[in-house]
């Protein structure tokens, strides 16, 4: 055969012949050939098998590392899928698959249609990637608006915080912490001095009293807390005051409402089942607005309603806070079973309504949305501190002026990479500007969901345990611990 393949030839009628080859020519060359093809053939052989060996051992390695995430992975079993995780139906339990959708912004301006209601499309606009941000107009209607309002005036509103926080000194005893962990915690760039910004951020806090530069000087020099005169406040210094110092200070002084952290009224409207029917389907209106399970939204605090007068305002803050291993969030803290020092609202989503045009003020500001980063150092600098709505409004980097039906949402939490609660949105700082002309009417509408993710669905648990009766009177009590909450600034800021 290779002597054919070798010497075979065409005549010049077309017809093949065989040349003849000397046979030693013929010999080697029949050699080579079969050499060259036995050689092949191993080696092929040999590949084949290499490669049919490395498959193996990856398809090995593959379903080895998926047995050790089944049995060793630390996420609640809820997160698995029905097929992988199954338990009898025998008591209601919260949902065990659940993932947080989270509405995408795709760009600043960029406006999505979107369906709320029957025969209608709302167009909804990306103000802002951080935080993520949107403005939907005329999602309430005008009559809408009015009813709220009116519900509002019915059950009657009350001040939103008290004139001077007296809790603060009972809450240090219990933590039980020295003069030099209280100076570690205020100092924030742990600089070994307290400045100006530090003691600042502290006394409205733990005070709810809006003191400025100017007013922190005139304490230094009324307490003689600042001996050297350089405006800071070293250990020493610092241990020579009272817990209350300030407090008792100010409250020699006397506080003007202008002074405070939030001058407004308020009250809270049950949106439950029995409640009005524009309560209800503002609720569901919501609940499709954020793409949120029904359960959470309905498990989440009533509806808040606002009102400020000319003059009043809300100083920049966060509608919630970040949750520590010694943080609790409120609405879930009794699921929790466990004693905490501290508590935040764990408010993952802030739905905004504007109840009416205001007349002249009042806009929401966001003082560091979009930011390239975030520093709480530098939001107070020579004396502007961009968290002051009654000076420096104009100074934020985004406002939006109240509409009337209009809502904006954004979310106060950043996700987690697998579907529920990450960490604080730190540029979710927002404020209420100074009303300057007329009344300004908003309402809240917060979705509450713990960061940790058992803590919730034993709260949820919980819930669903309880009768329709005891549920209703379970969120007229959410309503009251709001208020709490509320008049405690140190727990919304």
């Amino acid at each position: 055969m290779s002597d054919h393949q070798g010497g075979e030839k065409e005549d010049a009628t077309g017809t093949a012949t065989l040349r003849l080859r000397p046979k030693s020519e013929r010999l080697s060359g029949q050699k080579s050939s079969v050499c060259s093809r036995s050689y092949f053939v191993v080696v092929m052989v040999f590949f084949h098998l290499y490669i049919i060996n490395v498959i193996a051992l990856l398809f090995y390695v593959h379903y080895s590392n998926g047995q050790e995430e089944v049995s060793e992975s630390p996420e609640p079993p809820s997160f698995r899928p029905d097929s992988e995780y199954r338990r009898p139906p025998a008591k209601p339990e919260p949902p065990r698959d659940v993932s947080l959708i989270r509405v995408e912004g795709i760009r600043v301006g960029h406006v999505q249609k979107i369906s709320l209601v029957p025969d209608k499309v709302h167009e909804m606009k990306t103000l802002s990637l951080k935080p993520l941000l949107f403005e939907i107009p005329d999602f309430l209607s005008d009559d809408e608006c009015r009813v709220v309002m009116q519900l509002a005036q019915l059950k009657g509103l009350m001040e939103s915080q008290l004139m001077v926080q007296d809790d603060q000194e009972d809450l240090v005893k219990e933590l039980n912490l020295s003069p030099e962990e209280i100076f570690n915690l205020l100092d924030i760039n742990q600089d070994g001095q307290l400045q100006l910004h530090e003691i600042l951020t502290h006394s409205r806090v733990r005070d709810g009293i809006w003191l400025t530069p100017e007013n922190l000087r005139e304490i230094y020099v009324g307490l003689n807390a600042d001996k050297d005169g350089d405006g800071l406040l070293s250990l020493e210094e610092f241990k020579l005051l009272s817990n209350d110092a300030f407090q008792r200070f100010l409250l020699q002084r006397g506080v003007k409402r202008s002074q405070l952290v939030r001058n407004s009224r308020h009250t809270w409207l049950y949106q439950g089942h029995g409640a009005h029917q524009v309560l209800q389907d503002i609720k569901a209106r919501v609940t499709k607005l954020t793409r949120l399970p029904a359960t959470l939204v309905d498990l989440s605090e009533p509806l808040q309603v606002v009102r400020y007068e000319e003059g009043g305002h809300y100083h920049a803050h966060h509608d919630s806070g970040p949750v520590y291993p010694e943080t609790a969030c409120t609405h879930t803290r009794m699921a929790a079973n466990v004693s905490t020092p501290f508590e935040t609202s764990c408010r993952y989503i802030t739905v905004l309504f504007y109840l009416n045009s205001v007349e002249g003020g009042g806009e929401t500001a966001f003082p560091v949305a979009d930011n390239r980063t975030y520093d709480e150092v530098s939001l107070i600098q020579n004396d502007v501190d961009l968290m002051d709505t009654r000076r420096n409004c104009d100074k934020s980097n985004l406002r939006v002026k109240p509409t009337k039906g209009t809502a904006v949402f954004w979310y106060n939490y950043l996700s987690d990479g697998k579907g529920w609660v990450g960490e604080q949105d730190d540029y979710a700082l927002h404020g209420g500007c100074v009303v300057t002309h007329g009344t300004k009417w908003v309402a809240n509408k917060w979705i509450n969901i713990d960061p940790d993710y058992q803590r919730q669905a034993r709260y949820q648990q919980l819930v669903s345990q309880q009768p329709e009766e005891e549920e209703e009177e379970d969120d007229e009590d959410a309503a009251q611990n709001s208020d709490m909450h509320i008049s405690n600034v140190h727990m919304d800021l």
